[in-house]
């Protein structure tokens, strides 16, 4: 499939691209996050029924900011408010979807919460 043609934006491109291999199940989840200029946004989504099953994101009622500048350290608070809720719902495996962003930075940030929280991916 040549991209060309379809106008779309580099992360666009690397998003289908990634979004063709991952895929979620009711057993290990796809978790999906979003980055804006000041915020982040995590989902864990089961793709065979197309339902999210939970959320965070900095602006969530049960996040709490850590200390200090800079968007870093939120963004591993929120990969560790989504794993909480992950594990309360049973489920300690997911699959982790960058969502056509680099694994770098923030969306790195999210990936090591849920870790030390205790997901595996």
């Amino acid at each position: 499939m040549s991209y060309k043609h379809q106008n779309l934006s580099p992360r666009e491109r690397r998003q289908q691209r990634v979004r063709r291999k991952v895929l979620g199940t009711p057993e290990r989840p796809r978790l999906c996050v979003f980055r804006s200029t000041q915020h982040i946004y995590v989902q864990a989504i089961d793709d065979s029924v197309g339902q999210t099953i939970a959320t965070a994101s900095t602006l969530d009622k049960d996040y709490q900011k850590p200390e200090g500048k800079g968007k870093v350290a939120p963004a591993k608070a929120v990969g560790q408010l989504i794993a909480k809720r992950l594990l309360a719902k049973n489920l300690k495996q997911v699959v982790f979807d960058r969502n056509g962003f680099l694994y770098h930075g923030r969306v790195k940030a999210v990936a090591d919460g849920a870790r030390e929280a205790g997901l595996d991916f």
